[in-house]
């Protein structure tokens, strides 16, 4: 499948100059959104996963069917204020502006080694501060997955350390 077909692209959106890579258009088409979870089994067929952290929105949609493949335990980070136990939390920088994400502390245990997805990675920054939040707590980064990679936006310098895994990676805006 070439799953570049599937990805609608939306120029100058959210702003003059971006071009946005639209994941959601995988999930209007059972077959795309049905190859990215066989492909995402594929790269982690051998893996040694304990469980999966889906990050707000986009990435809860790629992270459960995954999880719940795998008979994997499924963790929610997400935007600050939105859960209701006690969280760990970490800030960072977005391309356009902060964000501050959260976990449950009783969601992850330690020692447990945690996959993290999400839908795209830009600067590396949103799952940087998910990887530092599972550290905080003993607990251990598997690896990343992300359907689409930006790499003209150099996301290896903030997380190649947890071997990113993209479907896709587009080298220029």
């Amino acid at each position: 499948m070439d799953l570049d077909k599937a990805i609608r692209k939306v120029p100058d959106f959210p702003k003059p100059g971006i071009l946005f890579y639209d994941v959601t258009s995988i999930f209007t088409s059972p077959q795309a959104f049905r190859y990215v979870l066989d492909r995402m089994d594929d790269l982690y067929k051998n893996a040694e996963i304990n469980g999966v952290i889906a990050i707000e929105s986009r990435g809860f949609i790629v992270g459960a069917p995954f999880a719940l493949r795998r008979a994997l335990p499924l963790v929610l980070a997400r935007k600050q204020g939105k859960l209701p136990g006690e969280t760990v939390k970490q800030s960072y920088s977005l391309e356009y502006g902060e964000a501050t994400l959260e976990i449950h502390k009783s969601d992850l245990a330690p020692g447990k080694k945690w996959l993290i997805v999400d839908d795209l990675i830009a600067t590396g920054g949103t799952l940087k501060a998910v990887a530092t939040m599972v550290e905080k707590q003993g607990a251990e980064v598997a690896g990343i997955f992300s359907v689409i990679g930006l790499s003209f936006l150099n996301y290896t310098e903030q997380i190649g350390q947890y071997n990113p895994k993209t479907l896709i990676n587009y080298d220029k805006k």
